[in-house]
């Protein structure tokens, strides 16, 4: 999906397929710069190793494969004065850049992760179809690296495990390996009309619940380095560290005894950083959930990514475990009450106004599954580990409108790699790496102590 109809033939040039409720929500956030959700710098680049020898005709012909099944990747949305609405193109071949990785003096590993920051901080065509383009690196006839870069528009995080399942699967498919085809995934435009149908009585409930608790709410805005009215031009970086496995285990034991998830233990830790820095004991902080209603749309490709806002009142609270408590009965709350995000912003209109102001920005906190490793099940005679350990950080990346983006991934060797991602016009990187350092710090007191006595400021 894109910026606008960029003169592509359509399918039907009549068709006008409404908006789903996310699309509204990040239509209200365009700027037309290039770090905004429209521009050519909003977008996704994931890479996975990739075991055995490959045929790139057959790697070719599997990606057509899916942007055929996907829709989604190659659909526009149309923009501007009038209505807006989608408009699905026919499928066409995809970008496929073949490199042969050079003699160095870096690992295989080193050389890996430059590749991926290299089409981070590069641009994807907004206004063209289809919104997949991919780049395999080979080191050899048996190891090569595959980096799919898509527009953030047309895709979410849970999308690109989808996509990366079902080239597996296509990619066997187009090598001759008999196996089943893959059953119907349902379209985006579905979800977007299904969801209008059902969104609104059975939303009700839900905004009266936000109402209720974003009342005199203020999103917990961290003070940046540089005023928006300096008018330093933007650009996005990220700051990239790793939380140790012992740290994780902890959390995760805590967790249990607790009845609590992981992510609820690392949003408490990080509560507490907001509460340093903000000196509020109101903390809201967003986060994403992943909207796709259930199971019926969990194998579809789309942006279908909700932006919640999570609100805590850690006041009085004389431990870490009670900081826990409380940040546990606001997510099981908030998660029950999950809907599109311009149905939430729509009940508290004012929530956002610390985020806009000339000294603050606003800092959004996530925490991924588990590495998609397409192991053994996996058809035909490639295999494919996704890449999470990626310590280097860099002062350019793929976008993010405005901020801070925390990232939490799980690492197959139990660690968990932190990514923050910054607006470089708003923060010095010191500052970043500073919260950062300081997260870590109070996670491992946490989790190692949650008993002991906690004063807040």
């Amino acid at each position: 999906m894109s910026i606008a109809d960029s003169g592509q033939t359509a399918t039907t040039a009549a068709d006008r397929i409404p908006l789903s409720l996310q699309q509204e929500f990040i239509c209200l956030f365009d700027q037309g710069d290039e770090d905004a959700p429209f521009g050519p710098r909003y977008h996704i680049a994931e890479g996975w190793r990739v075991s055995g020898q490959v045929d790139v005709e057959a790697l070719r012909r599997a990606l057509l494969d899916v942007i055929t099944r996907h829709e989604a990747l190659r659909t526009i949305i149309v923009r501007g004065d009038g209505d807006k609405y989608q408009k699905i193109y026919p499928p066409s071949p995809p970008e496929l850049l073949v490199r042969d990785f050079p003699v160095t003096g870096m690992s295989r590993n080193e050389q890996a992760e430059s590749l991926i920051r290299e089409l981070e901080a590069g641009t994807i065509d907004p206004g063209r179809t289809p919104f997949l383009r991919a780049v395999l690196g080979r080191f050899d006839d048996q190891d090569a690296v595959l980096v799919l870069m898509t527009h953030h528009i047309a895709t979410d995080g849970w999308s690109m495990r989808v996509i990366i399942r079902d080239l597996a699967n296509r990619y066997a498919a187009q090598k001759g390996y008999s196996i089943p085809e893959l059953p119907r995934a349902p379209q985006y435009q579905e979800y977007a009309i299904w969801q209008k149908e059902v969104s609104g009585a059975e939303a009700a409930g839900s905004r009266e619940y936000w109402q209720r608790m974003l009342q005199d709410a203020r999103i917990s805005a961290i003070p940046t380095d540089f005023l928006r009215s300096a008018g330093i031009p933007q650009s996005t970086a990220a700051h990239r560290f790793a939380i140790p496995a012992d740290v994780i285990s902890s959390a995760s034991r805590l967790a249990g005894s607790t009845r609590s998830t992981p992510f609820m233990v690392l949003l408490a830790a990080y509560a507490l950083v907001v509460h340093k820095r903000t000196g509020s004991t109101d903390v809201i902080v967003a986060t994403f959930t992943p909207g796709r209603g259930g199971r019926r749309f969990q194998d579809s490709v789309g942006s279908f990514f909700n932006f919640i806002p999570l609100r805590t009142d850690i006041a009085g609270c004389t431990t870490f475990r009670e900081v826990l408590q409380r940040t546990r009965r606001t997510c099981l709350d908030a998660y029950s009450h999950d809907i599109p995000s311009i149905h939430i912003f729509a009940e508290a209109p004012e929530l956002m106004v610390p985020a806009m102001s000339d000294g603050a920005a606003p800092a959004v906190f996530q925490v991924f599954p588990d590495p998609v490793m397409l192991g053994d099940d996996v058809p035909g005679d490639l295999r494919y580990a996704e890449i999470t350990r990626r310590p280097v950080s860099q002062r350019r990346t793929s976008a993010t409108p405005d901020g801070v983006l925390w990232t939490l991934s799980t690492d197959p060797s139990g660690d968990v790699i932190g990514t923050t991602v910054y607006k470089r016009n708003l923060f010095r990187e010191t500052t970043i790496s500073d919260m950062a350092a300081e997260f870590q710090q109070v996670l491992r007191s946490a989790v190692t102590s949650p008993d002991a006595p906690l004063e807040l400021g």
